[in-house]
């Protein structure tokens, strides 16, 4: 008897339809089972999975000759996820479960030896796909996933299994199943899920560079903190998340598909509503930066950052060829991985926040320490950050160390809270500027936005004409000015580009000469 369940994988970002034929031939004694539609290793030991998984939940095994096809057959399948289908398919096709609802539906799970449902990867990607076709009538996933499935199930029904049997229950019409539903709303309370992130106020001093990340968090700027050590680039690093906005449900849908395929969803949270923050360790590589692997690369730290914060500390430390694979992501907010097998693209639209010291000692131009650097080594360590990939950094800051007075004495600055109102209210006014366009920053305008949203008068269009001919600025770094502009506006609720916006976007710039 032939039997066909549908099923689903992930390649790259998205998700594809595979249907499980199951073609099972009963005569003999001894069971046998072919995997065929280029299985990896993990679906050829499912045989031995679902065996054990059937004969523990009390179904009845099919003796005879089983052949299980995967289709379509020219893509590797990879996973445990087909487990449950192969199951359900086996069990339709011998004639133990009845009816054809198993037809009917889009179903994943592993199974364990005993018949329990093990969560999978890739869901929430499954899921959308599965809600655009119309020839799907329910979604069957493991409990563990019923509810990053139905995020995104659309009209579609979710039914969360956690063992064999019930599945087999349901299908056979022994028993119901209530549907899972969620209420975006509820995972999009800040109330609800508070997270408690380092506060700014516990940071001394240091306002002219709480202002620069507060320029940048506003509109998704990358930044450049250059000081010695100890100055306190990576504290103020660490602190960024808790001012940056919550995720925009587009936004958030985007991030949880990227680290759902990859496992990283915490318990009881199926979407995620805060911008992530990676920090990986300066001797990542640029397939661990990038992305990589064989016949369906996994995404790398630039996409887990995915509209959040990717901090690169000690920038000059990562090796030059992983630094240099940054320059198209960064411009162009993804990454396509190519192999013999074919090729996915992950977005990358994450807000680079790189610190680093001025000198291979960290003491060079500080007033406390004598710097023991020779000039060709400072010039040496600092061109390991090439131009184009300098000139792709929207703000530079100098972050000096304080004295010992500005250590004792200096006062508490603005808690996080107080900046994060400021910097909600500037992005809600780029999402509104941006929303047809289907961006959510100032720092994501290409040259016509530009041209739209940053006009200047003549006033500060001639200073910013000196500033670039004295500063020798490439055409980049004059958009990168104008884009802080129109974000320093913002933070002012100002609908025009003034001359004092232009004077401080410029002085984020000054470091592209004095330094390099």
């Amino acid at each position: 008897m032939l039997s066909a369940v549908t099923s689903g994988a992930v390649s790259g970002i998205d998700a594809y339809i595979v249907g499980i034929e199951v073609n099972a031939t009963l005569a003999g004694k001894e069971s046998y089972v072919n995997i065929v539609g280029l299985p990896d290793s993990a679906v050829k030991e499912s045989r031995d999975r679902v065996q054990s998984a059937i004969e523990s939940s009390g179904l009845a095994y099919p003796f005879g000759k089983t052949i299980v096809n995967l289709a379509p057959a020219d893509i590797k399948k990879e996973g445990a996820s087909f487990d449950l289908p192969i199951a359900l398919g086996m069990l339709h096709a011998n004639g133990t479960l009845k009816g054809d609802k198993v037809k009917c539906g889009l179903i994943l799970g592993e199974l364990a030896l005993d018949g329990s449902i093990r969560s999978v990867k890739g869901i929430l990607s499954i899921a959308m796909m599965a809600s655009e076709k119309e020839d799907i009538a329910f979604i069957m996933v493991p409990s563990g996933n019923a509810e990053e499935a139905a995020i995104a199930s659309g009209k579609l029904p979710v039914y969360g299994i956690s063992h064999l049997k019930e599945a087999y229950d349901f299908l056979s019409g022994k028993k119901d199943i209530i549907p899972t539903r969620v209420d975006h709303s509820v995972y999009f309370n800040s109330d609800i899920f508070p997270e408690n992130f380092p506060d700014f106020s516990e940071v001394k001093g240091q306002f002219y560079v709480k202002r620069a990340l507060e320029i940048a968090a506003a509109g998704g700027h990358n930044v450049l903190m250059i000081g010695s050590p100890g100055s306190g680039k990576s504290m103020l690093a660490k602190r960024i998340p808790g001012i940056l906005p919550s995720l925009h449900l587009a936004e958030a849908l985007e991030v949880t598909k990227t680290h759902s395929i990859m496992g990283l969803l915490p318990e009881h949270m199926p979407i995620l509503k805060n911008r992530p923050f990676r920090a990986p360790h300066h001797t990542i590589s640029d397939a661990g930066l990038l992305g990589g692997g064989q016949s369906n690369p996994s995404p790398g730290e630039i996409s887990l950052a995915h509209h959040g914060v990717l901090f690169l500390d000690e920038f000059p430390e990562y090796k030059r060829n992983v630094l240099e694979v940054l320059r198209q992501p960064m411009e162009n907010g993804n990454v396509t991985i190519s192999r013999s097998s074919g090729s996915c693209t992950y977005p990358a639209r994450f807000m680079l926040v790189a610190a680093m010291n001025p000198c291979p000692c960290g003491h060079y131009g500080s007033s406390q320490r004598e710097c023991r650097c020779s000039t060709s080594d400072v010039m040496r360590y600092r061109r390991k950050i090439s131009g184009p990939l300098l000139d792709r950094i929207d703000i530079h800051i100098e972050v000096s160390p304080l004295s010992e007075h500005e250590l004792l004495k200096a006062p508490a600055g603005e808690s996080s809270a107080e900046i994060r109102k400021r910097v909600i209210s500037a992005r809600e006014i780029q999402f509104k500027r941006l929303e047809k366009r289907k961006k959510f920053s100032n720092a994501q305008m290409e040259a016509s936005e530009i041209q739209t949203f940053c006009t200047l008068d003549s006033e500060s269009a001639n200073y910013l004409k000196q500033s670039i001919s004295e500063l020798q600025l490439s055409a980049r770094a004059f958009d990168k000015i104008l884009k802080v502009a129109r974000t320093i506006a913002d933070l002012e609720n100002s609908q025009s580009i003034q001359l004092n916006h232009i004077c401080e976007a410029v002085q984020y710039r000054s470091l592209d000469k004095r330094i390099w």
